[in-house]
C-alpha cells in the first residue's frame, strides 16, 4: 500500500527489456515495493546510489512507459506505523488518462483529464485519485473526463510541471469506489449486513 505522497524525484539511468534502473537518495533493498509513477514494482537489484525494478509484460501493456524517462516519482511502500496523509493507494494502474485541457487560474492550474468511459464511474467529485502516483482531489466529474485543481507547490515538486495537452498519465481510481461499485452491483438476493461484512472481510 502507498499514500500517493511522493518521496522524491528519481533520475532514470536506464530502461531496457523491462528493467528500470533509478538513481535516488532512497536506499532500497531487494524485494522492496516501490511505486514508480504510481506503479507498484519490486526491487531486484541495488547498489550504493541506485536500484533496479522489474516490469512485467502485463504492466508494460497497462502503463505509459514513455513517462519512465528523465525523472520519475517514487514512493516506498507504506509502513504500518506511518501517518496516512494522502489516501490509500494500491499501485495498481486502472487505465491511461490524457490531458485534454489546462487552465491557468493564476494561483493554481486546472487540469482536465480524459479516461476511458468505463472507468469514469469510479471517479467521485471531491474524492481522491492518483495521477502518476500523486494523490490528488477531484473537483468535477464530466462524462468522460474530470477536473483537478493543482497548487504551485505540487506542480513545482512533481513531473506535473511537464504536463501538456496530449500528455498521457497513469491513473489509479479510488480503491473504495471500486469496491463499493462491485459490492452493490452484485446480482445477489437477500443482501444482509452479515453478508456485507463477509464480503468486505475478503478485501
Amino acid at each position: 500500500m502507498f499514500t500517493g505522497l511522493i518521496r522524491e524525484l528519481a533520475k532514470v539511468q536506464s530502461f531496457d527489456n523491462g528493467f528500470l534502473t533509478l538513481q535516488a537518495n532512497h536506499k532500497a533493498k531487494i524485494g522492496d515495493s516501490i511505486a514508480v509513477n504510481g506503479v507498484c514494482l519490486t526491487v531486484v537489484k541495488f547498489d550504493k546510489n541506485s536500484f533496479t525494478v522489474e516490469l512485467s509484460d502485463e504492466t508494460l501493456s497497462l502503463i505509459h512507459s514513455q513517462n519512465m524517462r528523465n525523472r520519475v516519482h517514487i514512493e516506498p511502500a507504506m509502513q504500518f506505523n506511518d501517518r496516512l496523509e494522502g489516501h490509500i493507494v494500491q499501485g495498481h494502474i486502472d487505465c491511461l488518462g490524457e490531458i485534454i485541457n489546462i487552465e491557468n487560474l493564476g494561483s493554481a492550474l486546472n487540469f482536465y483529464i480524459k479516461i476511458p468511459s468505463e472507468f469514469i464511474k469510479f471517479v467521485i467529485p471531491k474524492g481522491s485519485i492518483t495521477i502518476d502516483g500523486v494523490s490528488l482531489t477531484v473537483n468535477d466529474v464530466l462524462s468522460e473526463s474530470f477536473r483537478l485543481t493543482i497548487i504551485p507547490h505540487t506542480i513545482k515538486n512533481t513531473i506535473i510541471q511537464n504536463y501538456q495537452i496530449g500528455t498521457k498519465v497513469n491513473v489509479e481510481t479510488d480503491m473504495f469506489a471500486r469496491y463499493l461499485y462491485h459490492l452493490f452491483n452484485k446480482k445477489e438476493e437477500n443482501l444482509t449486513w452479515d453478508k456485507v461484512d463477509n464480503i468486505m472481510a475478503h478485501y
